[in-house]
């Protein structure tokens, strides 16, 4: 079983996109041992953020559940042993073993030495590159019938920039927040979330040309207790994205260097 799928188009350009929690797949071997339903997981899973990174020349979809092991977390909290490390959730019927853990961890370490070597590739073809971090984020845990999340604290689009150089990266940001809002996008910066682990890590192993920005997107696209998809909302978030590809480029160029 693949642990992501890495696309390439033809021509290249310095983004990349990745889709960290788009997987819904387990391996066999726990399938008997999670405590939660296939529904309960995809609730709190980003379906269809996979279809969205491909806008991108360069693009990594995970295709195993945030269940198994978290790709945005860091390695020591990167499997969930704990209800208060999953929302309060009950993961296991039984706790996994030192083997079973072990092989988490080992799925999680194969990622990021493949995600490595992709960014190092962009890295040596482009002075700076920008990666999408793409994500979804629910607002209706009260239940399906109750009222969802008040909107001042939960913008449909947040852009987390918390572990960037937020001054040296402005005008990419800016282009970023400025085409979603010329599509029609209530976006906001760090309300909701400021980004996790992966673009921490990115901003660390690239600190002079590497700019991820975490963008998650609030689950007004979809029904996030039924999963029923709405086809035009999903398609809008799309072409939003994709047509921020140009200015992203473009204020590539008119970033600060570091001396």
């Amino acid at each position: 079983m693949t642990i992501v799928h890495l696309g390439r188009v033809e021509e290249q350009r310095a983004i990349v996109a990745t889709a960290l929690h788009d997987g819904h797949e387990t391996r066999s071997s726990l399938a008997g041992q999670f405590a939660l339903s296939p529904a309960e997981r995809l609730r709190e899973e980003d379906p269809y953020t996979g279809e969205w990174a491909t806008v991108a020349p360069t693009y990594l979809v995970a295709t195993r559940s945030r269940f198994e092991f978290d790709l945005n977390r860091p390695r020591n909290r990167a499997v969930y042993l704990e209800p208060d490390d999953a929302w309060g959730l009950d993961v296991w019927k039984t706790p996994l073993t030192p083997a079973q853990l072990e092989e988490s961890l080992g799925c999680y370490d194969r990622f990021y030495e493949m995600a490595r070597v992709e960014l190092e590739r962009v890295s040596s073809l482009y002075e700076r590159f920008v990666v999408l971090d793409l994500h979804t984020y629910n607002h209706r845990r009260r239940g399906p019938a109750k009222p969802p999340a008040a909107p001042d604290l939960n913008p449909e689009v947040n852009i987390g920039t918390g572990s960037m150089d937020r001054v040296r990266w402005a005008s990419v940001v800016d282009a970023l927040i400025g085409t979603l809002r010329k599509h029609g996008f209530d976006v906001r910066e760090n309300v909701k979330f400021r980004g996790g682990h992966f673009a921490d890590w990115v901003h660390r192993l690239f600190p002079a040309n590497g700019c991820c920005i975490a963008i998650e997107f609030k689950k007004t696209f979809m029904d996030e207790w039924t999963g029923e998809l709405d086809q035009s909302r999903h398609q809008a978030i799309r072409a939003a994205l994709a047509a921020t590809l140009d200015p992203l480029e473009r204020a590539l160029d008119t970033c600060r260097t570091i001396a």
